[in-house]
Order: structure tokens, then C-alpha cells, then sequence
């Protein structure tokens, strides 16, 4: 199962944040927004559809997050967590911790906005657009 969230890059991305990366709705970024790779998001965690937040709601399901621009791809994969709640209409949050909120998209991470490859960076901090594809698969 999958999502996919369209976005665009903005001038103020740093991607320097250590645990978190994350792609929000809002139409602006400042500098302090340092874990923020892309804004004017089409969707948020809220929309997603109700079998992609069930299955990610597993402990064991493995969630990728792939991001691309500009002929630039990274991809991240951490897991799913039964307290993902996927309420939130504005932002969509990965983390390499096991947190949780209503923003938390997956958990665990393999690393942050600051691991991202910097050509991809520079793209998005040229305006560049993004798409967001998120997967989920479960060993059952």
C-alpha cells in the first residue's frame, strides 16, 4: 500500500535537523524549520487512506518513505507503531526515534533530514518540486 504526497522545495531548506524530517501544508518555511524539506503540501496524515494507517499501525510493518526532485531520489525506511495516529492536516513527521504524535508518520528512522543528499537539498532549497511516496508492507 502506498501514499503519495506532492510538495515543493523552498528557499529557507537546510535539511540539518539530527531526528527528524518532515514535509508540511503551510505555504512557508523560516530557517528555524530545519527538519522541513518541503512545504505546500497536497496532503497530510489526515487524509490518508484508513487501510494504509492500519497496516502502518503494526510494530512490525516496515514504512519507506521515498523522496524525489529534480532527478534527485533518497529514500528512508523505519516502522510502524501501534500509537500512530494520523490526524494531523498539516504536517507529516519521520522520526528516528520511537515518539509519537499525531504527526509521527514512522518511527525508527534509518536517519534524519541531515542525512539526506545534499544535491537533492540543494534542489529543494532552489524551489524544486517533490514527490513523497510512502509504502508500508507487513510480514505476516
Amino acid at each position: 500500500m502506498e501514499e503519495v504526497i506532492h510538495a515543493r522545495g523552498h528557499e529557507n531548506v537546510s535539511a540539518a535537523h539530527a531526528s527528524t524530517f518532515e514535509v508540511t501544508t503551510d505555504d512557508y518555511l523560516t530557517p528555524a524549520g530545519d527538519c522541513i524539506l518541503g512545504v505546500e503540501a497536497d496532503r497530510a496524515p489526515a487524509d490518508f487512506d484508513p487501510e494504509f494507517i492500519a497496516a502502518c499501525r503494526h510494530a512490525d510493518a516496515t514504512i519507506t518513505a521515498t523522496f524525489e526532485t529534480d532527478g534527485h531520489a533518497e529514500t528512508v525506511v523505519g516502522r510502524g507503531h501501534p500509537d500512530l495516529a494520523f490526524e494531523n492536516d498539516r504536517s507529516a513527521v519521520g522520526r528516528t526515534s520511537d515518539y509519537v504524535d499525531d504527526r509521527t508518520i514512522l518511527v525508527g528512522a534509518e536517519f534524519a533530514a541531515e542525512g539526506f543528499d545534499r544535491e537533492l537539498v540543494d534542489a529543494l532549497a532552489n524551489g524544486a518540486d517533490l514527490t513523497v511516496t510512502l509504502t508500508v508492507e507487513r510480514e505476516d
